[in-house]
């Protein structure tokens, strides 16, 4: 990785900041984080909210104050949206586009909206990116206890001269700066975060999970063996890899396991997943998985909600659901 692209807070300057308001359209994960680190950090900040949002009680609880979204965007001179990806492209033109003016620096922490042509910014607006890589809470916290989450950002449009150094300091005043901001595009962020997310993270470890749940039980297995040994274990292993990598996860485990790892795992993980998971960067590379997301949201979402129960009926599901019963120190909220 190059070390030209890679800042830290003392590569930032906040007084960017200076005079500016920042408006937080959106206060759910992502959104809470952003507006009280920045609000700590001495910014001036609100918050853009729907009239019925129930998160409108939160954010004033946090001493912000809270605007319609329309009213925030007109505001803001810094206008971060931390909305659903789905909804960003209607309520940009709908609440949004109409409250920013040349010179405002648009935000948004995920390269969707503008890579898939949701959000088509006018001339003589800044157009950048802070995406940090970890949930709202972590941003939060970490932030709280004097350390940071690493951020992505990027400059997508600059029509001041200045964009790069106000996204740096947003990203600073985030917390990024504590511990590093990288330089990407939006086209990068966007397409690695869509595959990590259906491939890896999210798809491909809840496929393998319910595969290997369902293999022992159907070799007729108690499903409560099943669910510790494909589920409830993963997190051992995820943590090891996020503190020392894979060959450290490797080195901590038994020999037993070691050995089981390097010697069958491309069996599960072979040439037909690595296909599959080509044809998915394919699909995301064209647009085509935006374009079905996008389609399926605005037909009213059949098809995800049906999925969505066809997963909360499995299974895994309930058999999860009493064992986590059992071990009151698991957060089941969601």
């Amino acid at each position: 990785m190059k070390t030209d692209d890679i800042y830290y807070d003392k590569d930032a300057d906040l007084s960017k900041l200076s005079g500016k308001t920042v408006a937080i359209l959106g206060y759910g994960s992502q959104g809470h984080a952003h507006a009280l680190n920045l609000k700590d950090s001495g910014v001036q900040v609100v918050v853009g909210l729907r009239p019925d949002s129930s998160s409108r009680a939160k954010a004033e609880e946090h001493g912000l104050e809270v605007l319609d979204v329309a009213e925030a965007a007109k505001r803001g001179d810094v206008v971060m949206i931390l909305l659903p990806d789905e909804k960003q492209g209607q309520l940009w033109r709908d609440e949004i586009a109409a409250g920013i003016e040349p010179g405002n620096l648009l935000l948004f922490a995920h390269g969707f909206a503008i890579h898939f042509g949701e959000v088509e910014p006018p001339e003589g607006v800044d157009v950048g990116m802070v995406a940090p890589k970890g949930p709202g809470h972590l941003v939060r916290r970490q932030y709280e206890e004097g350390n940071g989450v690493p951020c992505l950002m990027s400059v997508h449009q600059d029509a001041t001269g200045t964009a790069h150094d106000a996204v740096l300091a947003y990203a600073s005043g985030i917390g990024g700066g504590r511990a590093a901001v990288i330089e990407t595009t939006f086209k990068d962020e966007c397409e690695t975060d869509l595959f990590g997310e259906q491939a890896v993270l999210c798809g491909g470890a809840s496929e393998l999970v319910k595969a290997g749940f369902e293999t022992l039980v159907e070799a007729g297995y108690d499903p409560r063996l099943a669910y510790f040994e494909c589920l409830h274990e993963l997190k051992l292993i995820a943590d090891l890899m996020y503190e020392k990598g894979v060959r450290g996860m490797e080195y901590s485990i038994s020999n037993t396991a070691e050995y089981g790892d390097l010697t069958r795992g491309k069996r599960v993980i072979g040439d037909a997943s690595r296909a599959a998971m080509k044809e998915i960067l394919g699909e995301i590379q064209s647009g085509q998985f935006a374009r079905e997301f996008i389609a399926e949201n605005e037909s009213g979402g059949k098809k995800f909600d049906e999925l969505r129960q066809a997963g909360t009926d499995h299974e895994i599901e309930k058999v999860g659901k009493d064992l986590r019963d059992m071990m009151p120190w698991i957060d089941q909220g969601f």
